[in-house]
């Protein structure tokens, strides 16, 4: 599929609040929009799976390593895509890295709560 297929397809079943072409442009992959996505880079990849999650109108938002094969440019991206659509929405990340989390309010450590053996 290319990228506008896939993200049509995708928001045709997960509402949300924004065009296809608007949430492209936003990911920065204009020029990526008719290409098939097995072609794209691993970090483009992971641009459209956070556009999937965060641009979903879904009142919590589950990450998991958010950022990974994500360039500076698209760590920046992430952030700016929290702070830009997430406000409402609960955020939960799984991560160790803590660039990943370093807004969220609330932090827990698993091995808190790892028993002594």
């Amino acid at each position: 599929m290319t990228l506008l297929e896939f993200l049509t397809y995708h928001f045709s079943f997960k509402k949300t609040n924004h065009t296809i072409e608007d949430i492209i442009a936003y990911i920065g992959l204009e020029k990526a929009t008719n290409k098939y996505i097995c072609n794209f880079s691993s970090g483009m990849k992971q641009r459209v799976k956070l556009a999937q999650a965060i641009f979903a109108d879904a009142p919590i938002l589950l990450l998991d390593e958010p950022c990974t094969n994500l360039d500076k440019d698209g760590i920046d991206l992430y952030h700016k895509m929290i702070q830009d659509f997430c406000n409402e929405k609960i955020i939960i990340v799984a991560s160790n890295d803590p660039n990943e989390y370093s807004f969220c309010k609330h932090k827990i450590n698993i091995l808190d709560f790892k028993r002594n053996q």
